[in-house]
């Protein structure tokens, strides 16, 4: 038979499954011999039952009953007695923290009669009353479904007819008035008395805590924090001790380190004649910690061993609830404690400093979300006022800077020294020089994964997307949120970690990791703390870090920054700006020696390109892509071209050649889906010449290097492959190629070619692929977009955030790798390919490669290498170790 009940004399920290941390931590300082008000915890399994079917699942009643009577006969009192009544409080606990999201009942046992007897026996009425009042308030709001406001409200005109500042200015018959007003509402919106049986009491409250588990916060919050939904909560029931019985009585909330800094010493509240809800609802302003030591000496004292003896037990960071019921300190709850990142990093430092934590423990104690938000400046949270617009927080990071609404306009004000922000309802390849420009990119429409937000974290930039309620108006230069009307050039404050937009300039707080990363200068304090971390994840990881540059700058960065390389160079980004016009003329050549123009004088600045990047890199390898997107996203917006040659021919003017000609070409380019159309390999293999011009490019530079002296180390990357015939073919021009250009200039040029595994067909071919692949690398975007079916900028603003909300996601497919789905293509691409290729090299590319989970499982898939953008790399490189440590994926970032 199923149990699900269990004393908290029979339970430990090791059972927080089946118990919920709060459950688990009660057991374990009873375990302690600390002062914990006895009970016992009804499982998380009894929830799961009980949301399943609707019901209480049987036996539950009896056994809770069985537990009851246990705690009755030690405090000599029963439930709701009328004389001397034993009072219990009902809270829920589910496995992982969940902050104010479900649901407490306090004082359950009291009624119209026990009252009294609560008032004889304690000696004071008020406090019988205030005790009365709470239960009626918490139960009819919680168990019975009566808006909390109709409670509040009535409390606040009772206060003002008896000129009452707060709830310690209503006397006992005041109070025992609030509890027939409260009685009456709970009557007239629910039909019901409230009920005076205490056993029927306590089981509603039970299962109102089970029905939180499926409350609206409680859902939100699991999905912002990707908390499973199928984990239930225990509730536990626990004896009432009481903060409301006077000056020597209250409640508190204690941290055994400042979990904002990490610091060491006592941080908490402490509220004098309170209950602990008190505390938390702020009705009252609390003291500190310290004022404690004044009033009341020895439970201070005893508090601060107490948490002493807690933090040396869990070995970190313990936050603590407690009771002093008059003079008399009772332990309510403890817990690992939530912290800031900075406060994660100190901490971890300290722990292992003091020798209560190795290194690795330190390690899985941080993580790279953490080290994320430690990278970016920040905005002053004390100076800015209410936001102006929210999105989604795409890239963060804090920026100010004048509205713009254009690329040019963002390229010619920031040559002019102005900081700018681009706003647009969604960016394309062709915003990039405003990007660059820009400091930060907000969009109305698109998700974390959208264009603007993958660019924008690959060059660091601040980017808040999806923002609903902007209405952009590119026409006029302007947009609006609700009545108010942004102009071009007015100064608006972007906060990426937030997804908050704030009108004027909101004052910025220097990040000092990034300057550790950016210049190797370490400092005490968190930066210190961060140096550590990173040293030693470096030292015990298997999984290398390379970066996604394009540009000398970038992979200067990169390297700085920690990558071993660069595992992804796009090069057609370095088609864009003035170049464009010579690709728009290699797409319009009719003649072969057109084309044969249009490449020659791309060549050249191809060749500088890389060999600026291969300088950066010298010694590490590099990775380069051949061009991937098709060929029309260069030319101008279909749209466009033919309103403005309809523009001129309604005014009697000739359509310009060039414009005709282009609009020709566009409409000879046009794809329904481009993103399934001609691209990648197919590009290579039906323009002429493109691929060995890129080639050609990139062996030069080569030559270059080594010629100057320098150790480049350039791979050829072929996009989008479906078969091993079509690796084949490109191979073999490939390596014709090299040959030439090694006998041209005398210098031996040897570059390995490889292929990017982004499409559900190469990962089940794998091991045909491998026969003439070098190395694998996992396009692991467009593999997300073609296993799925999902065009991901178009589902993203479509139905992405349904799917969310319905738990189909627990989190997007394109932030965290799909282990099920795209993660098993993966590791069948990894077995054939090595099956056939021993040893061959294999490493990820797609954006994916700098997110902490999927880093995990790259570690575990038994890749080589992840590659992510520059600002990312610190992030890999602390995930990486941390996958390396026994036990990973139990790993706590906190």
């Amino acid at each position: 038979m199923v149990r699900y009940v269990y004393a908290f004399t029979e339970g430990g920290r090791d059972m927080a499954d089946l118990l919920g941390g709060k459950g688990a931590n009660l057991a374990e300082m009873t375990r302690m011999g600390l002062p914990v008000p006895p009970g016992f915890t009804v499982t998380t399994e009894a929830c799961r039952a009980f949301l399943t079917t609707g019901s209480e699942p049987g036996g539950l009643i009896r056994e809770i009953s069985d537990h009851l009577a246990v705690l009755e006969k030690a405090a000599g009192r029963r439930l709701g007695q009328p004389d001397d009544p034993l009072l219990l409080s009902v809270r829920s606990g589910a496995r992982f923290c969940m902050p104010g999201m479900m649901e407490t009942i306090l004082d359950i046992g009291l009624n119209d009669e026990s009252v009294l007897g609560l008032a004889k026996s304690s000696g004071d009425e008020r406090f019988a009353w205030d005790s009365y009042r709470r239960l009626v308030q918490m139960f009819g709001n919680t168990v019975m479904g009566v808006d909390g406001a109709l409670f509040e409200n009535a409390m606040v005109r009772l206060k003002e007819a008896r000129g009452a500042v707060d709830d310690l200015g209503l006397n006992a018959r005041d109070l025992s008035e609030l509890v027939e007003a409260y009685k009456g509402l709970i009557r007239h919106e629910t039909g019901e008395y409230f009920p005076q049986s205490p056993a029927e009491q306590l089981r509603r409250a039970v299962l109102a805590v089970f029905e939180s588990w499926d409350g609206e916060r409680a859902r939100l919050y699991r999905r912002r924090e990707h908390i499973s939904d199928d984990l239930g909560t225990a509730v536990n029931v626990q004896t009432m001790v009481f903060g409301n019985l006077g000056p020597d009585s209250g409640s508190g909330v204690a941290f055994t380190r400042d979990p904002a800094t990490g610091h060491r010493g006592l941080y908490g509240d402490y509220l004098p004649n309170a209950q602990g809800e008190d505390v938390v609802a702020g009705i009252r302003n609390t003291v500190g910690l310290e004022q404690l030591k004044h009033l009341n000496p020895e439970a201070y004292v005893r508090l601060r061993d107490h948490m002493g003896l807690l933090e040396t037990h869990y070995r970190d960071l313990c936050d603590i609830e407690f009771t002093i019921e008059r003079g008399r300190l009772w332990m309510l709850q403890t817990r690992v404690g939530k912290r800031t990142a900075e406060a994660a990093f100190t901490i971890a430092a300290g722990l292992i400093d003091e020798g209560l934590i190795t290194p690795d423990e330190g390690l899985a104690r941080v993580g790279g979300e953490a080290l994320a938000r430690l990278m970016f400046p920040r905005f002053d949270t004390d100076a800015v006022g209410p936001a102006l617009a929210h999105g989604i927080p795409a890239s963060p990071g804090a920026a100010v800077g004048a509205v713009v609404f254009d690329s040019a306009e963002a390229v010619r004000r920031a040559a002019a020294g102005e900081k700018v922000i681009l706003v647009r309802q969604e960016t394309t390849p062709d915003d990039l020089p405003g990007m660059v420009a820009a400091q930060a990119v907000l969009t109305s429409r698109g998700g974390k994964t959208s264009h603007a937000a993958v660019v924008a974290r690959g060059m660091g930039k601040v980017c808040v997307c999806g923002a609903e309620d902007i209405s952009v108006d590119p026409r006029e230069r302007r947009f609006s949120v609700g009545d108010t009307t942004v102009e071009e050039g007015t100064v608006i404050s972007v906060d990426g970690s937030e997804g908050a937009v704030h009108q004027g300039a909101a004052p910025l707080v220097d990040s000092a990791v990034m300057r550790y990363f950016e210049t190797g200068e370490g400092s005490a304090g968190v930066v210190d703390a961060v140096a550590r971390a990173m040293h030693h994840a470096d030292r015990v990881r298997r999984l290398g870090v390379r970066a996604n540059a394009d540009t000398p700058q970038d992979a200067a960065r990169a390297r700085r920054f920690g990558a071993e390389g660069i595992g992804l160079c796009r090069t057609e980004h370095m088609f864009l700006g003035d170049r464009r016009q010579l690709v728009e003329a290699m797409i319009l050549a009719r003649t072969d020696a057109e084309r044969e123009r249009a490449l020659d004088a791309l060549l050249p600045l191809q060749r500088q390109d890389f060999a600026g990047i291969l300088e950066a890199m010298d010694g590490l390898p590099v990775t380069i892509r051949l061009l991937d997107p098709p060929l029309h996203e260069f030319l101008p917006d279909r749209t466009e071209l033919a309103v403005r040659i309809a523009a001129a021919e309604a005014h009697g003017s000739p359509a310009g050649a060039h414009d005709t000609e282009l609009l020709d070409a566009v409409n000879r380019m046009h794809e329904e889906n481009p993103m399934l159309g001609l691209r990648g390999v197919r590009l290579g293999l039906v323009a002429p010449g493109l691929v060995a011009m890129q080639v050609r490019a990139i062996a030069e530079a080569v030559a270059e290097r080594k010629q100057a002296g320098g150790d480049p180390r350039a791979e050829i990357m072929v996009p989008l492959i479906d078969t091993v015939e079509e690796l084949r073919l490109v191979r073999q021009e490939v390596e014709q190629v090299l040959a030439e250009v090694s006998k041209t200039t005398g210098v031996p040029v040897e570059c390995p070619v490889g292929t990017m595994i982004e499409l559900p067909r190469a990962a089940l071919t794998a091991g045909r692929i491998a026969e003439e692949a070098a190395f694998f690398s996992f396009g692991t975007n467009d593999l997300t977009q073609t296993t799925w079916g999902f065009s991901r900028d178009d589902v993203e603003a479509a139905f992405f955030s349904a799917y969310l909300d319905k738990g189909i996601f627990k989190v997007s497919p394109f932030e965290t790798i799909d282990r099920d789905g795209v993660g098993r293509l993966v590791g069948i691409a990894v077995a054939e390919g090595r099956a056939t290729r021993p040893g061959l090299k294999i490493g990820v590319c797609g954006e994916h490669g700098g997110d902490p989970e999927s880093v995990h499982f790259f570690h575990a898939a038994g890749l080589d290498y992840v590659s992510c953008s520059p600002f990312r790399v610190p992030v890999a490189r602390l995930e990486a170790g941390r996958a390396a440590l026994p036990e990973a994926e139990g790993g706590d970032s906190r």
